[in-house]
């Protein structure tokens, strides 16, 4: 098949290679010592050997996706913060775990390449990786026809990152009367956008509205904040890190509970931002569906020692809350007023 025939079937070599060209210098700026081969490789190659200087190291990797977060991205021609996007989530991920980055690959695939858009997604991802010190290894971008439709396009990446086995998180010793410490959210991160779209379906993106201080737009498209940089140094003082995505605080903080302990979260305990009682009033949400679905402006949960926590809300160099504790249950959620 010729090149003219394959351009005529929907892909065009030409307009990967130029993608290719317009995120080199972007992607390059995240390399380290460590790289031994990323762009235009078959495989990407990552130097493990400085690894040997940890006790017993374990490979922690992880993959995750944008959601319909890209469809609102699509909509205005504002690219490069979902790069940003899943690069956070995929850190966030791993961090609560125990683990620091190492590399990331993304994975771009759309129904008709656009060289211009693509590059203004990885650069997002590239400079995202560079602020956490990880190399952007490799990836893929996919020309789809036919499996997306005109103008659509998905993003997804994988995360690599190291821990020490006697580090890895959630520890063992949570116990009842233990504190929740949360850490505020940047918006509604990657999740929800579903049930947002849905709700604001009749709504131009472009409205202002004074509650927000911004368009609904720039709301929405706030990107997801990563936590590495403020917790990665405080995680010898943390028994358990819960990351509050995609089912909210009732379906994540379980995921770091023992089976016979419960968390008790206290409504009210920290300031609700207000894009929240936006979409749950104008989508006449209930309480209960809107702590499932989003993170309600709480976007890490950390699970301390009641006579620690004080001290490591002091070495947090930002506003958290103590919003609950642990208490005997049955591995739930219970969320009190």
């Amino acid at each position: 098949m010729t090149k003219s025939d394959y351009a005529s079937s929907g892909v065009d070599i030409d307009a990967g290679n130029r993608a290719v060209e317009l995120m080199k210098d972007a992607v390059n700026s995240t390399y380290n010592s460590s790289v031994l081969a990323g762009i235009g490789s078959f495989g990407g190659l990552f130097d493990i050997s400085a690894l040997k200087e940890m006790k017993s190291p374990v490979l922690v990797a992880s993959t995750d996706g944008v959601g319909t977060k890209v469809k609102i991205a699509s909509s205005l021609d504002r690219y490069r913060g979902i790069g940003h996007d899943i690069v956070n989530h995929c850190i966030n991920d791993i961090l609560v775990q125990g683990a620091r980055p190492l590399f990331f690959m993304d994975y771009f695939a759309t129904s008709k390449l656009n060289p211009e858009q693509t590059s203004e997604v990885v650069t997002g991802i590239a400079e995202a990786c560079k602020e956490a010190g990880m190399a952007l290894l490799g990836g893929e971008t996919a020309e789809m026809p036919g499996v997306y439709q005109p103008n659509e396009f998905d993003l997804a990446g994988t995360i690599v990152g190291v821990v020490e086995r006697e580090d890895i998180l959630p520890r063992k010793n949570i116990k009842a009367g233990d504190v929740l410490i949360g850490l505020k959210s940047s918006g509604p991160h990657t999740n929800g956008y579903s049930l947002i779209r849905k709700i604001f379906i009749d709504v131009s993106l472009d409205t202002f509205f004074p509650e927000l201080n911004s368009t609904l737009a720039d709301a929405l498209l706030t990107s997801h904040r990563s936590y590495y940089p403020i917790l990665y140094s405080l995680l010898s003082e943390i028994k358990a890190i819960a990351h509050i995505t995609g089912g909210g605080f009732v379906e994540n903080i379980p995921r770091i509970l023992p089976d016979d302990l419960d968390a008790k979260i206290q409504l009210g305990s920290w300031s609700l931002p207000p894009l929240w009682n936006l979409i749950q009033k104008t989508g006449n949400i209930a309480v209960d569906e809107m702590y499932r679905v989003f993170n309600m402006g709480i976007g890490m949960v950390l699970i301390v020692d009641k006579d620690s926590a004080s001290e490591i809300q002091k070495l947090i160099p930002e506003e958290t809350f103590v919003i609950g504790e642990v208490i005997a249950g049955h591995k739930k959620v219970q969320l009190i007023n």
